[in-house]
């Protein structure tokens, strides 16, 4: 599906249901099909939106990237321009600070968040000028591998890839299937390309969301992987003691990536938590 929000068009997935409604917002370079596992189990009660923001925009990670705060605007335009009245969201890293910024900046009303692994760096992060070669992510990104031979030598460099190791194998096959597109010549490529992901991670130092969580105000959960290397740097405890109505979790043997490494507990997770509320 895709919606004009007026200056872009963003894509989305669509699980039709006359349920209330819950927008799944995907992580840095990720795209929506990782939420389909989650969002089918759903579908049957609740009626499901999941946006992709990694191509609605032109923008240039030497230049700046992609702001989030831009990426939250356009998350509350798609929520106006689809009569979307108070839904329930989850966010995942990028998709969960872009929900803190759209209901504290946009004023986008809800009955409740799920915050998986939110980005909320330290404050003197987004007071530092940072480039594409010394943003720690950016670069990785601009470096990474994003062209494969054919399918199977894809899954295998993504099963050696500490990041993908814990990965549920129906995320990996989704990964696969619609995060890399074929070309015409042969081949897969990443649909989300690596100049692209960089731009996104570049926009993520544009605003200081700490000031916006205050004003967040709705039933709020924040959850963290026992194993996630975020927990180094990010403090989620201490978010969540400034949300109104903040209420931590943290997943056992989980790393940042939880959604895509334990499907079926964060399916549990979301459906508990919302329907309590």
């Amino acid at each position: 599906m895709k919606q004009d929000i007026g200056n872009a068009e963003l894509s989305y997935l669509l699980y039709e249901s006359d349920g209330p409604t819950i927008v799944l917002m995907h992580a840095t370079g990720f795209l929506p099909w990782l939420w389909h596992p989650i969002a089918r189990e759903l579908a049957p009660e609740w009626r499901i939106i999941a946006p992709y923001f990694c191509d609605h925009r032109e923008s240039d990670p030497y230049k700046g990237g992609l702001s989030w705060m831009t990426i939250a605007q356009d998350l509350a335009n798609l929520c106006k321009e689809l009569a979307i009245d108070r839904p329930f969201m989850v966010g995942h890293s990028m998709g969960a600070t872009v929900i803190t910024m759209a209901i504290g900046a946009f004023g986008l009303e809800t009955p409740g968040i799920i915050l998986f692994e939110p980005i909320f760096l330290p404050e003197d992060f987004y007071n530092i000028h940072i480039t594409v070669d010394t943003h720690p992510l950016a670069s990785k990104a601009m470096r990474r591998k994003y062209l494969w031979s054919d399918r199977n030598e894809a899954l295998l460099y993504l099963r050696s890839k500490a990041l993908f190791k814990n990965w549920d194998e129906e995320m990996l096959e989704l990964y696969i299937a619609y995060g890399m597109k074929s070309l015409d010549a042969g081949g897969l490529q990443l649909a989300c390309s690596p100049k692209r992901e960089a731009s996104l991670f570049m926009g993520g130092a544009h605003y200081n969301p700490w000031p916006l969580l205050s004003q967040v105000t709705c039933p709020t959960l924040v959850i963290e992987g026992e194993m996630s290397e975020n927990r180094a740097f990010i403090d989620l405890k201490k978010a969540t003691q400034i949300f109104e109505q903040g209420t931590y979790k943290l997943v056992d043997e989980a790393g940042h990536l939880i959604p895509q490494e334990k499907p079926r507990e964060s399916l549990e997770i979301i459906r508990g938590f919302f329907s309590n509320l």
